[in-house]
């Protein structure tokens, strides 16, 4: 078989990240403060270093990778890009499925290729720790790896049932010398009005961030930052060499994607690898771009977009996105990572000008997928990833059906083997699929009513 393994050399990694707010027919909405007016760069630099919000807001369409980072990412980008041919005759479909396979990393996930470079500039602006919020524990055990390559202390604020659920994700953090507790915790102010007002809660990954934002402003060295693994502007930025990477690889072997599949919690997988061909719809090009999530966290197909904050405790600046309500406490489903009440803006205006097509899951047809995608391919995937798996599967027996030779790109943001537990739990039939209520949505939604509206501006062009 041919093109089962398509690699880049070393001189072929991008050497600059894309940036799609340049290119977005309709801008974003500004985020605004707690007067609803824009928020300043300056406003930020409690939380973030300079050199980070100036990407944050920048206009520019390609931004420079300093050597320093790449230097780093070498370790093991460029990742290979994969085609599944045992899925693909497993499933007797004439589509071409290729993935980019991101659990190569030392952490075994994508959420490295922010990590280092956040914790680079950081390391750059005379920052020393940088704390941080993790759900399945991805992004922290990214965050905790970076710091100890770059030298900084890292602090994790770990979602209880992860924490819980996950306990060699903890483990791996502590490896890399972060220190990692369950949120909501005692150690904050945020944590501690949760705990007395729900003390069995599971936490969520906006009481989290609370936490995490909390210990970074409230440190007197002011030698402290807040670090985040998904949502911003500047973390999908990072996030698009998986893309950029995909695209060479594809033209190496002369194929074009047909569709383009991530799952989405924040944002952060999906955008780095479908941004760069978003661009190419935007320009012309005839792509179906499908961001999945789980049905019991509905956010990209069933919340409204509004104004919200990005937190529990309202302490982030207001972003214009869909979401479930800053006090929306998710299911204690196992796709951790995908249990974010908000989406990226960034991703949220693209669904709006119908760039994106986002679909939604159940928890037992994923890890199906998943479990299908092990017996033929082989490689046990991350709860998350299995969302977009199953978005595969369905698009490759369409295919069939159709009788079309496709070609079909995904994003493997992670492996599972240390998410072994939901498995564990699905293969036992413990397992059972969760639907948002109407009426629970609803709950949670009542807090926006407060808030500044936003205006669902789009083009028209999709």
């Amino acid at each position: 078989m041919e093109n089962i393994k398509i690699l880049l050399d070393e001189s072929d990694i991008p050497r600059q990240w894309y940036n799609l707010a340049a290119d977005l027919p309709t801008p974003l909405l500004p985020p605004l403060g707690p007067d609803g007016k824009p928020v300043s760069p300056d406003m930020l630099a409690p939380v973030f270093p300079m050199n980070l919000i100036e990407q944050e807001v920048s206009p520019e369409r390609w931004i420079d990778i300093p050597d320093g980072i790449l230097n780093i990412l070498y370790r093991w980008r460029p990742a290979p890009l994969r085609r599944a041919v045992y899925l693909e005759k497993h499933l007797d479909t004439p589509a071409r499925i290729y993935y980019k396979d991101e659990s190569q990393s030392p952490p075994g996930s994508h959420k490295p290729n922010t990590a280092v470079a956040q914790a680079w500039y950081n390391k750059e602006f005379g920052i020393n720790k940088l704390t941080t919020e993790t759900g399945a524990g991805q992004w922290g055990s990214a965050l905790a790896f970076a710091c100890k390559l770059l030298e900084l202390e890292c602090k994790v604020f770990m979602v209880r049932i992860s924490f819980d659920q996950k306990p060699f994700r903890k483990i791996m953090m502590q490896v890399w010398g972060a220190n990692c507790i369950a949120s909501p915790s005692n150690e904050t102010n945020a944590g501690r009005k949760v705990l007395e007002e729900m003390p069995d809660t599971p936490g969520s990954l906006g009481i989290a961030i609370s936490e995490a934002i909390e210990e970074a402003v409230t440190d007197s060295t002011g030698k402290t930052r807040y670090s985040l693994g998904s949502v911003l502007n500047h973390v999908l930025l990072h996030q698009t060499i998986i893309g950029l990477e995909a695209k060479k690889q594809l033209e190496k072997i002369g194929e074009k994607p047909d569709i383009v599949i991530g799952c989405a919690g924040g944002g952060s997988n999906f955008a780095g690898l479908s941004f760069p061909f978003v661009a190419d719809k935007i320009n012309g090009a005839e792509i179906t771009i499908i961001p999945v999530e789980p049905t019991a966290c509905p956010t990209m197909t069933r919340a409204p977009f509004a104004y919200d904050f990005g937190d529990t405790a309202c302490t982030t600046p207001l972003l214009a996105m869909h979401t479930l309500g800053h006090a929306f406490i998710p299911p204690p489903i196992h796709a951790g990572g995908l249990r974010y009440h908000g989406m990226a803006p960034l991703v949220c205006q693209a669904i709006v000008e119908g760039l994106l097509e986002p679909r939604a899951y159940h928890q037992l047809e994923s890890y199906k997928a998943a479990i299908t995608w092990a017996r033929s391919e082989g490689f046990i995937t991350a709860p998350e990833t299995s969302q977009a798996i199953a978005a595969v599967i369905e698009e490759a027996k369409k295919a069939k059906e159709e009788g079309k030779e496709k070609v079909i790109l995904f994003n493997y943001s992670g492996h599972g083997l240390m998410d072994l537990t939901g498995y564990d739990a699905y293969l036992s039939g413990n397992l059972t699929d969760y639907e948002l209520p109407e009426e629970e949505m609803q709950k949670y939604l009542q807090d926006l009513e407060k808030l500044p509206k936003a205006e669902m501006r789009k083009s028209g062009k999709w």
